[in-house]
């Protein structure tokens, strides 16, 4: 079953993030759909995700997973050494989510964000949900 990624299309770290993603998940475990798109508002919608959530969004299995959760469990997934961040998943989610919402709380000022979400190439398309 594949797993879908929810992004903030405009956030450098997040764009940026889901390349990093792509790069190491070569058998396409994860497909993407910014948060700002018609698809992505369809999924919030339809899992009953609230639209000001601040967040990356996981969507396995019928599950929902946010904030340090669904990053864990995108490493989880990914080939090499970044799997065995999951490990993480052993602290309580107060003190993951602390230091996940001060990243997602300064991620414009410290990365900068873009005019309009980012444009897949056309390797990457197939990734990407329409």
């Amino acid at each position: 079953m594949e797993t879908i990624i929810l992004f903030d299309g405009i956030c450098n770290l997040c764009t940026s993030s889901v390349q990093f993603i792509i790069k190491r998940d070569p058998k396409g475990h994860f497909k993407f759909a910014s948060l700002q798109s018609e698809i992505g508002q369809m999924l919030l919608t339809q899992y009953g995700i609230s639209k000001e959530l601040d967040s990356i969004i996981v969507i396995e299995n019928e599950k929902v997973y946010i904030k340090s959760s669904a990053a864990l469990r995108i490493c989880s997934r990914l080939n090499g050494i970044w799997s065995f961040f999951s490990i993480l998943r052993v602290l309580p989610p107060f003190i993951r989510n602390f230091v996940y919402d001060m990243v997602a709380k300064n991620r414009y000022k410290w990365f900068g964000k873009k005019e309009s979400c980012m444009l897949p190439t056309s390797e990457m398309k197939k990734r990407f949900l329409k």
